[in-house]
């Protein structure tokens, strides 16, 4: 299935803390959307792989979303280098996206960083046709994406751009509470972390608050480009 627009992520959930309500309304255009994620998150504290793919599994009913597969990467150990590149570039391939969306260019976790410079190069590399993959069987064609953007994670980085949630807010909300085993619980007996905490969610929806105020809407989600961006009109611009 070719797609409008591809969602990379190094942990299911990523996506969702970082950029559903894009999803969210990228959807509702009419687009289709996908999500990659790269690792099952099997070293996080809490839950397991197992619980993690259904979350993820739930989340992506939730979304609407028309693919969501795994890569799965050895979470924590994967790195930027040839064989993981092939396994990104195959991925694109498959799906052909106009956009990409990737894991923030630094942040807290070392993984959001890292996924971020694999997927970039990852990107530029499947738009030379003299990388060969395959899949099931057949050779692959070259396909680069229009544009890569980063979403913005735990860490504030001054976004390039901003887009308006409003709307997906509560179904935003939605998809990062289907990964029940991670965020606050009061019921739950597992170990506590810094994102079950509840003050965590409060500080997603603050950012998103933050956001909106920058361009007059209740809730915004942040994108960087590693490119200069331009449109068609200024008078598109909120």
């Amino acid at each position: 299935m070719k797609l409008d627009l591809l969602v990379f992520a190094v942990h299911p959930d990523d996506a969702e803390l970082g950029c559903s309500g894009t999803i969210l309304k990228s959807i509702a255009e009419g687009k289709k959307v996908g999500i990659v994620d790269l690792t099952r998150g099997e070293l996080g504290t809490r839950g397991t792989a197992e619980t993690r793919d259904q979350e993820a599994a739930n989340s992506a009913k939730i979304l609407g979303l028309h693919i969501r597969e795994n890569l799965k990467m050895k979470d924590g150990f994967f790195q930027n280098d040839e064989a993981h590149q092939l396994t990104v570039i195959a991925a694109i391939r498959k799906y052909q996206p106009e956009i990409i969306l990737c894991n923030a260019l630094a942040d807290r976790h070392p993984d959001h960083g890292r996924a971020s410079n694999l997927i970039y190069d990852a990107a530029f590399l499947s738009g030379l046709p003299k990388i060969k993959t395959e899949q099931d069987g057949k050779s692959q064609s070259a396909w680069r994406p229009g544009l890569v953007l980063n979403y913005i994670q735990d860490r504030y980085i001054k976004p390039d751009i901003l887009i308006d949630i409003t709307p997906y807010w509560e179904q935003k909300l939605a998809s990062i509470r289907a990964f029940e085993s991670q965020f606050y619980n009061p019921d739950s007996s597992e170990p506590a972390t810094y994102i079950s905490s509840p003050e965590f969610l409060k500080g997603v929806e603050s950012r998103a608050r933050e956001f909106g105020k920058s361009i007059q809407v209740t809730y915004a989600e942040g994108f960087t480009s590693r490119k200069l961006l331009g449109v068609n009109s200024i008078f598109n611009l909120l």
